[in-house]
């Protein structure tokens, strides 16, 4: 492990979400000075339930729609490296509620980038777009080229926010580079409206799983433990002039669809007895979705280290000890 982050003082927005807590744990591990954004205390989050992460960061409870605590963040700890990941990130909340979505994920990225901007100092921010911010396009995989078009809710908010950190890096000089990974998932995910961990607790609890569409949409699955390293990675290639500014796409490069997923996790738990109830009734959701992860591998000399099912294994014991506690 090299001594890159030791002592580097770096803000994590949406610490304890998933990607967040993950995150967090791995720059304690490597002696980073982590501060972190945290809107709701979530007890049972995995930042908030590991008491040597709370032992070395410093929390600040506050909302991303707020430019002066951000302002006073990247003032008072002296912020060197930003990694942007506060958002609304769940579909159908997204679609009953747009305009809260649009300000968590838009004025939020804005408040990151503007507060930067103002206060000086930040050597690198990583923004967390997404898959989803390319739309629904008809030629797959997606590339860092193909075209931001997002239709619906959060489409529209990851495609707005993406665009403004690249006029902040085009129009002065921030240096930003943009991730769009696909759906994360793994231990510490406590949005049971996601098909990963509502199936793993359905199928714990003996009960079959929901899916709210017809079974057949696609999607490109990456896990946690891999966002943690392709987004350390990317941080500290950022001294380098041509990956500044840049966007990537960090990817295993599958299509996988829902009904396989499920399927998949009924097998490795055993209990592919457990029929799912398909519903069909999914509405404002992208049908085939899955990146190209090229620009990263070439660029960045980047790989992925979990297969989809190393990944899954390690995100059903996770569940295991989680819901025995």
């Amino acid at each position: 492990m090299s001594n890159f982050w030791k002592d580097r003082a770096v803000l994590v927005t949406g610490c304890s979400g998933l990607l967040g807590s993950w995150l967090v744990s791995a720059l304690i591990d490597r002696k980073a000075k982590v501060v972190g954004l945290v809107r709701d205390w979530v007890p049972f989050s995995k930042l908030f339930a590991n008491e040597h992460n709370l032992h070395h960061i410093n929390l600040v409870l506050g909302q991303i729609e707020d430019i002066e605590i951000l302002e006073r963040i990247l003032s008072d700890y002296e912020i060197d490296t930003v990694f942007h990941l506060a958002a609304q990130t769940i579909v159908g909340i997204a679609n009953k509620n747009p305009v809260s979505t649009f300000q968590t994920n838009i004025q939020g990225t804005w408040n990151v980038l503007e507060s930067s901007r103002r206060i000086g100092g930040v050597s690198r921010i990583i923004i967390a777009s997404s898959d989803k911010a390319y739309g629904d396009q008809e030629i797959l995989p997606y590339n860092e080229d193909t075209p931001l078009q997002g239709t619906h809710p959060y489409d529209v908010s990851k495609s707005c926010a993406d665009l403004i950190s690249t006029t902040y890096y085009e129009s002065y000089n921030l240096p930003i580079c943009i991730t769009r990974c696909g759906n994360f998932y793994g231990g510490g995910d406590l949005n049971f409206n996601r098909i990963i961990p509502d199936t793993i607790r359905s199928t714990l609890r003996g009960k079959p799983i929901t899916i709210r569409s017809d079974g057949s949409y696609i999607r490109d699955y990456f896990y946690v433990k891999d966002g943690v390293l392709a987004y350390l990675h990317l941080a500290e290639q950022m001294d380098r002039e041509e990956i500044r500014g840049e966007a990537f796409n960090f990817s295993n490069e599958l299509q996988v669809t829902v009904l396989e997923i499920v399927k998949k996790i009924l097998y490795l738990m055993d209990r592919e007895n457990l029929s799912p109830i398909i519903l069909g009734e999914a509405k404002n959701e992208i049908k085939h979705q899955y990146l190209s992860a090229r620009k990263a591998k070439t660029l960045l000399n980047w790989q992925p280290s979990f297969s989809l099912e190393m990944g899954l294994i390690e995100t059903i014991a996770w569940y295991r000890d989680f819901f025995n506690m």
